[in-house]
């Protein structure tokens, strides 16, 4: 039998019983399952072994010794059947003459360059990919600065000073330590953190139902 041409992205699932391969495509690591073949050696291996339960056992530990796995799962019957799992899965492979992987061909295989996608973008793709980035970036600093807006408003009104007594009042709405009534004009949103003009009924940043008290 000649040389088996194909390279390390595949994984050997092979038991006693049989032979079955997985590809996998070595760009976005999906791949595909070789149809299961099953070993004759095997079989009689454990035809030797079932046997052994009536025969005392003896018969039957030569089946489990592993040079008797190995010879059954390995040698010519082996590679015969990796060279079948090639022939199947193959097709459904390309190997890009600028980087030298097998690729996919549904997913990461640019047909008209006749390369993958790692070495030859396509364009459409790239730019939809970079836009989608710049969105998820855009949100997250709109985000961070709405937040920090949030977290600088509930500052101030935490840091405010009871007209009265000059405690800090914490944001509460009577003094926590001489309790009078503070300011109603003093409130944020509970939504977003703006501060409310006196007797607001809505957000006016975000529309957000105020609560009166």
């Amino acid at each position: 039998m000649g040389a088996i041409e194909f390279t390390d992205n595949y994984q050997d699932l092979s038991t006693d019983m049989g032979f079955q391969f997985k590809f996998n495509c070595e760009r976005c690591g999906d791949g595909y399952m070789s149809t299961f073949r099953p070993n004759t050696i095997g079989v009689v291996g454990s035809l030797l072994r079932g046997a052994s339960s009536f025969l005392g056992g003896a018969l039957g530990n030569v089946g489990h010794t592993a040079y008797e796995v190995q010879r059954a799962v390995g040698g010519p019957q082996h590679d015969a059947a990796l060279k079948q799992a090639i022939d199947e899965v193959k097709p459904l492979f390309k190997k890009c003459r600028r980087c030298g992987d097998w690729t996919c061909e549904k997913v990461c295989w640019n047909t008209h360059k006749d390369m993958c996608k790692q070495c030859a973008p396509v364009a459409e793709e790239e730019e939809t990919s970079i836009r989608a980035e710049h969105v998820r970036t855009q949100v997250s600093n709109d985000l961070f600065l709405e937040e920090n807006k949030r977290m600088s408003e509930k500052g101030k009104e935490v840091a405010e000073k009871c007209p009265e007594c000059g405690a800090a009042t914490l944001g509460k709405k009577f003094c926590p330590q001489c309790g009078i009534k503070l300011s109603a004009g003093e409130s944020f949103c509970k939504q977003c953190g703006v501060k409310l003009p006196p007797k607001s009924k809505f957000c006016g940043d975000c529309g957000a139902t105020v609560e009166q008290s």
